[in-house]
């Protein structure tokens, strides 16, 4: 642990000040306002200053539809205040591809691009993906993968009564990512504002050397598949002073190769490391921050710190389900507000979400190990979850000083008493289950130290221990102060079962063990 600490304080991202010339768009007959498509001259505007050696291409205040466009190597896109960039609302006006497997014809977002150096984005001006037109917003998607028989609730599991609750609703054909930097160095984002995102709004895919600084992403609650940041097989990424705000993840740390047909993948073979996430807010309706899920490739040094998450469906989501080990990560001073949502959003109000189960036929599954929570205040409507499989059991996993209020809310009785799992393989991905505070079941040198939990306004009888523990191979449980469920008030606070190798300083009326 120590060693990979080191090698996160010192993995620097050089990014080039971009010098050179100045192009406007307008001077190569961009125009504002509605009607007009400005993408062949914002795409001469770039290629002009490519050929003179690079420098700054620059949107002046005004609207400027636009399709899909690319930059080049030592380009500075400049967004000047009061500049906004908006997708079309003609899926025509976007770049098309065929997806190999499917042969199906989909389309890129706004900005692609490939293979460059040394570009940049920055700027007081907004990039628009123009979400209203890609979705009917008056029809929510309806839970399908992974069901809702196996639920408490079975078909009322999540019911919207009327409208369209929180979401997601239907998507309609639309563009992917609404920005690719795709094996890139040395990449700048900073300063301007993304918003309405069909799609991932920000992808960096196999890049080395990437700085996000000072972003605002607001894209609808309600649109499914529009993350804010999305960090895939890259090296020495930081992101910091950002205000994130999307209906999927707000930031998330992937290793895929490939990813269901969307562009920007060329069969990464990159492990993703060395990245750092600070002084951030973030809102979403699935995770605030997902580390991994189909990963193919290894991730690892992964350094969270000083960030904020409210009103998610899920705090932060450790997830393997292929290959690729999730290793060497520390999430330390962070603030998680969770609570259940209605509709098709994975996750149902965990803080923190561990997870290592299957999700594909073949194959030897990777590792989750490493893992350090440290001074975390957290508030949810479900408990924390660290929940390994027999074929991969997550090792080294602490938690020091972690402060829990577990509470009901209005949507307990309809959501609440589940476990969702989904992107695993089987039928039974989200089913019934008690609920502890924290529960964890085949997990190997499990450390919880100075940990205090707080139940609040509970009334249901699915919600139990403190602390329950399964399948463990060493344990330390230090400094624990916490109660059973008031639901519950005849159980010990901690129950254990079919472990070894136990060291605790609790008190004999706190625990139950059971081999």
């Amino acid at each position: 642990m120590k060693n990979f600490l080191q090698v996160l304080m010192f993995a620097s991202v050089s990014i080039l000040q971009v010098k050179g010339s100045t192009f406007s768009i307008v001077d190569f007959g961009a125009r504002p306002g509605p009607g007009y498509i400005n993408t062949a001259a914002i795409q001469a505007a770039i290629d002009s200053c490519s050929k003179t050696g690079g420098g700054s291409v620059i949107v002046p205040a005004g609207i400027y539809i636009t399709g899909t466009f690319e930059l080049r190597s030592n380009i500075n896109l400049y967004l000047e205040a009061g500049a906004v960039l908006k997708g079309s609302s003609n899926l025509n006006e976007y770049r098309s591809y065929m997806a190999e497997n499917d042969g199906q014809t989909y389309h890129y977002g706004i900005i692609y691009t490939r293979k460059a150096e040394n570009v940049s984005i920055t700027g007081y001006g907004i990039i628009d993906g123009n979400e209203e037109a890609f979705f009917v917003w008056d029809t929510p998607k309806k839970i399908e993968w992974g069901g809702v028989q196996h639920t408490r609730q079975k078909e009322l599991f999540r019911k919207v009564v009327s409208g369209i609750g929180d979401g997601p609703v239907m998507p309609k054909d639309r563009p992917r990512q609404m920005i690719i930097f795709s094996e890139c160095k040395n990449v700048l984002v900073r300063d301007i504002t993304l918003r309405g995102s069909p799609f991932w709004t920000l992808h960096f895919a196999d890049c080395d050397g990437v700085i996000v600084n000072g972003l605002k992403i607001w894209n609808s609650l309600e649109t499914p598949n529009s993350d804010g940041i999305d960090v895939t097989s890259c090296s020495n990424v930081n992101i910091s002073d950002c205000d994130i705000r999307a209906g999927d993840d707000a930031i998330a740390i992937t290793g895929y190769a490939r990813h269901f047909e969307l562009p920007g993948y060329a069969n990464l073979l990159h492990i993703s490391e060395n990245i750092n996430i600070t002084n951030c807010h973030l809102q979403s309706r699935s995770s605030g921050i997902r580390i991994g899920f189909l990963d193919q490739n290894t991730i690892r040094n992964i350094n969270i710190s000083n960030v904020n998450i409210t009103g998610s469906n899920r705090g932060i989501g450790i997830f393997l389900r292929d290959e690729g080990s999730l290793e060497n990560i520390i999430i330390s001073q962070v603030h998680i507000e969770t609570r259940l949502h209605t509709g098709d959003w994975w996750g149902n109000g965990e803080p923190v979400h561990i997870s290592a189960v299957r999700g594909k036929d073949n194959g030897k599954l990777g590792t989750i190990r490493n893992v350090v929570f440290r001074d975390i205040f957290c508030r949810g409507e479900s408990g924390i979850l660290v929940y390994g499989s027999e074929e991969s059991i997550p090792e080294n996993i602490r938690f020091e000083n972690l402060y829990f209020v577990l509470s009901e809310g209005p949507l307990t009785a309809t959501a609440g008493g589940n476990i969702d799992l989904r992107g695993c393989l089987g039928e039974k991905q989200l089913f019934s289950s008690d609920v502890p505070a924290f529960y964890a079941r085949y997990v190997k040198n499990l450390q919880l130290s100075d940990v205090t939990i707080i139940w609040q306004n509970i009334t249901q009888s699915w919600f139990t221990r403190a602390l329950q523990i399964e399948h463990y191979h060493d344990l330390v449980l230090k400094n624990i102060q916490a109660n059973p469920s008031p639901a519950n008030p005849g159980l010990k606070p901690v129950f254990l079962l079919q472990g070894k190798g136990l060291q605790h300083n609790l008190a004999a009326n706190m625990m139950e063990e059971r081999k």
